[in-house]
């Protein structure tokens, strides 16, 4: 056996017991006549004593060895005389009486400690040695003990987990598809799935009324921190259910993971209005830790000559709290912020509400202190606090507005990692469109079903047309989401047609569906949470790169294998493919 223990688990209570360990040498200190060791393994680290006095030879092997080689070492166990409070094994050490090398290491390119010397890049290319830090090690752990605790909750809630298709059809809604080419049927294609969508709705019609799936979906689509080209859903669906019963259901699994994770008791989620999360935070997927809510002053600005408030669509104003005494440097900095092509602003208003009472603004030209305070009333500001306005097109400036709103929560300390905050959106419009194309797309996909007092205006105005969809949404970022479905096929055939589908081209793409509903299809909903980001929400990451095992970065490679790469022209004959030359500039 290489070993008895690991090198996490021993303590005083192990004292004088003998044991063999087995692991990678993390560190190396020699002080006069001893070798100290620490090894390391996935469960944590032990102190490996070497004593020169007691036996030469073994303390001499001992100093023969490099980082990362992997020893097996015989030893008994002892207390340390210098403590270590921040590891649990700080209070015993090895006493080595035998040490066998497994296998040596080159020096590794980086440090593998929690703080490591090793760029982004350099980390992924050797990812199999960054795996070993213990921080992003300990980021695996948490992504297995969360999909450990969702299969336990969902299994006692009779859901079964059924693995649907990864070689699938293409089709044209949505992201981009990776597509794999068929040798069997040549000129034709499979696509990866972007998520089991159609497949978990047949299991619907199937009678599994209780389905999940921790499933890999692909998406062709630029990255970002929040973003791979394949990542991993817990997708769900259940039939005979309204979209109170899914949000109760989910909601209950979200609790459950805080409480047996972290030790968390959520209170109920709020819930608030797709209309609303716009009007008050300019953004989808608002992030309630702090208050800073917009105010719309448009009605309180015109009329003084004032051109980009005239001029303007929309005009609204953000308080925040204690912040009047902001310096002109301060100030410009968050001009700046705003300018940049990220926000897209073409410059900020402020207004100073002074702790005596006094009211200073970069508007004075143009308007009174009679006049500002009345925008500070309407923004329910008090002495000390600062009016930060921004004006233009109003979605536009909805997301700008959010922009900053989200700036000053970071410079006032107000987004903290473990401070958890969730909410429900709901109430999302069903389609939206585009005026290049003069034609609608499914704001979520096109089996969402319409709010029944909605059906009507798919008609007379499908751009007012409310979806029974929700979206989960933890300290601002968009958690998961999903709908109740279409399960009548007329219905169905109404949404394909306000899409712009033919018939033909409705029956192609998804005939198999609509003939699957002829054959009674329940009322159903459903919802899908974004594994990565759960965890990264869990682990306090901003990306969910180092949730991921073996990630892509940001240009969608595989740096560690070389992928993707060319492969060789005899496979592409056999595939029925045929480059296209690339012209020389």
């Amino acid at each position: 056996m290489y070993r008895s223990k690991t090198c996490g688990e021993l303590r005083l209570t192990d004292v004088n017991s003998e044991v063999t360990l087995a692991g990678w040498v993390s560190k190396i200190r020699k002080m006069g006549g001893m070798t100290f060791i620490d090894l390391r393994d996935r469960y944590g680290i032990t102190q490996l004593s070497f004593n020169q006095e007691v036996n030469n030879n073994l303390c001499e092997q001992a100093n023969k060895l490099g980082r990362e080689w992997v020893i097996q070492v015989k030893g008994i166990v002892k207390e340390r005389s210098s403590k270590n409070s921040n590891i649990p094994t700080g209070d015993i050490e090895i006493i080595a009486t035998e040490l066998t090398v497994l296998n040596a290491s080159k020096t590794p390119p980086f440090t593998i400690e929690t703080e490591t010397d090793g760029g982004d890049e350099l980390r992924m290319k050797y990812r199999y040695l960054d795996l070993r830090r213990s921080v992003v090690r300990q980021n695996l752990e948490l992504r297995h003990k969360m999909t450990f605790e969702t299969r336990r909750y969902l299994d006692e809630r009779n859901f079964l987990e059924v693995e649907t298709p990864v070689l699938i059809g293409s089709t044209p809604e949505g992201a981009r598809d990776f597509i794999v080419p068929s040798r069997m049927n040549q000129g034709e294609f499979y696509a990866l799935p972007q998520s089991p969508q159609l497949f978990k709705q047949l299991l619907m019609v199937s009678g599994f009324d209780r389905y999940f799936q921790i499933v890999k979906c692909f998406r062709d689509e630029d990255l970002r921190a929040d973003r791979q080209p394949e990542f991993t859903q817990i997708d769900c669906e259940m039939s005979f259910v309204n979209q109170e019963d899914v949000l109760n259901m989910f909601e209950g699994l979200t609790k459950h993971l805080f409480k047996n994770i972290k030790n968390i008791e959520l209170p109920d989620f709020p819930r608030i209005s797709y209309a609303d999360a716009m009007k008050l935070y300019g953004s989808d997927k608002p992030d309630i830790r702090f208050g800073m809510t917009f105010t719309e002053i448009k009605d309180l600005t015109t009329g003084q000559g004032f051109g980009v408030f005239d001029d303007a669509e929309y005009v609204a104003a953000i308080c925040a709290e204690g912040c009047a005494s902001y310096t002109r440097k301060q100030v410009d900095e968050l001009t700046d912020f705003v300018k940049r092509p990220q926000v897209g602003a073409k410059g900020l208003i402020y207004v100073r509400y002074n702790e005596d009472g006094t009211v200073k603004s970069s508007v004075d030209k143009f308007y009174s202190e009679e006049i500002l305070k009345t925008w500070i009333e309407r923004c329910d500001a008090k002495p000390g606090d600062l009016l930060l306005v921004l004006a233009g097109e109003t979605e536009k400036t909805q997301k700008q507005l959010n922009e900053l709103r989200l700036e000053m929560g970071n410079r006032l300390g107000l987004r903290d990692k473990n401070d958890y905050k969730c909410l429900w959106v709901v109430d999302f419009p069903l389609l939206e469109k585009d005026e290049e194309l003069g034609r609608f797309f499914a704001k979520h996909h096109p089996f969402t079903s319409p709010k029944p007092e909605d059906i009507p205006l798919l008609d007379s105005d499908p751009g007012a047309v409310r979806a029974n969809a929700y979206d989960m949404v933890i300290n601002g970022v968009e958690i998961g989401g999903g709908s109740i479905r279409i399960h009548d096929s007329q219905l169905q055939q109404k949404m394909f047609s306000v899409l712009g589908f033919s018939e033909e081209q409705a029956e192609s793409q998804f005939g198999f569906l609509m003939n699957a509903f002829k054959y009674g299809a329940p009322p159903h909903g459903g919802i899908a949470f974004g594994l990565d980001r759960f965890v990264s929400i869990f682990a306090g990451l901003d990306s969910i790169r180092d949730t991921i095992a073996f990630p892509k970065n940001t240009a969608g490679r595989d740096v560690m294998i070389d992928a993707p790469s060319k492969v060789a022209l005899e496979q592409l004959d056999e595939l029925g493919i045929m480059l296209k030359p690339i012209e020389s500039k």
